[in-house]
């Protein structure tokens, strides 16, 4: 079994206002994410609040109605970065029968639903530990990670970041190729989420 972790707990400094309550098609960003995992088929969905805690925690009781999905808090997320709330969210699932965690990005609403079943899929098929989505040879969320990892995950420290850790196996990783840009795209500015809006 594969648990999503959703990366939540971000302060949204460049965008002025909390990004993953902004609305999105009908909800809001972090909504929309949720919602695309949830319907491609992944039975687990953790989403790591931080600085929005009580907002992220309201929406996610929302939609435990409909989707697999619990919240967690990352009390590291002022300063940890990234990594922090990877590590909060693998130190959840470590207990339970997950092989694999699947780290998504809370603000990627424009990820779509086939490449997230592609992913999981891939994991299914083939067993393979370290999985990264590619399009057009650069490389995107949502990326899977098998427990194998997990321990070397959670003894890491700043300034070392997940980037690190990717490079530090990168002849481990089995890349599955999407035929969408939606996997490189995330908010982090009004513009950014103005365009993505308008598109």
């Amino acid at each position: 079994m594969i648990s999503a972790i959703i990366l939540a707990a971000g302060k949204s400094t460049r965008m002025g206002k909390p990004k993953m309550l902004l609305p999105w098609s009908g909800g809001t960003v972090l909504g929309r994410v949720i919602s695309v995992f949830g319907n491609a088929g992944m039975e687990d969905i953790l989403a790591i609040a931080g600085a929005e805690r009580e907002g992220i925690e309201r929406l996610v009781h929302e939609l435990s109605g409909r989707f697999p999905v619990r919240s967690v808090f990352n009390p590291e997320y002022d300063t940890g970065e990234m990594l922090s709330s990877i590590q909060c969210g693998l130190r959840d699932v470590m207990d339970k029968s997950f092989g694999a965690v699947m780290i998504g990005l809370g603000d990627q609403p424009q990820v779509e639903e086939r490449s997230v079943r592609q992913i999981r899929e891939a994991c299914e098929q083939t067993g393979h530990p370290l999985i990264v989505p590619s399009f057009q040879m650069r490389r995107g969320h949502p990326w899977l990670v098998g427990r194998e990892f997990w321990d070397e995950i959670l003894l890491m420290k700043p300034p070392q970041t997940p980037r690190n850790f990717l490079l530090r196996h990168a002849e481990k990783i089995h890349y599955v190729e999407v035929d969408n840009a939606s996997i490189l795209a995330d908010l982090d500015t009004p513009d950014e989420y103005s365009k993505a809006l308008d598109g």
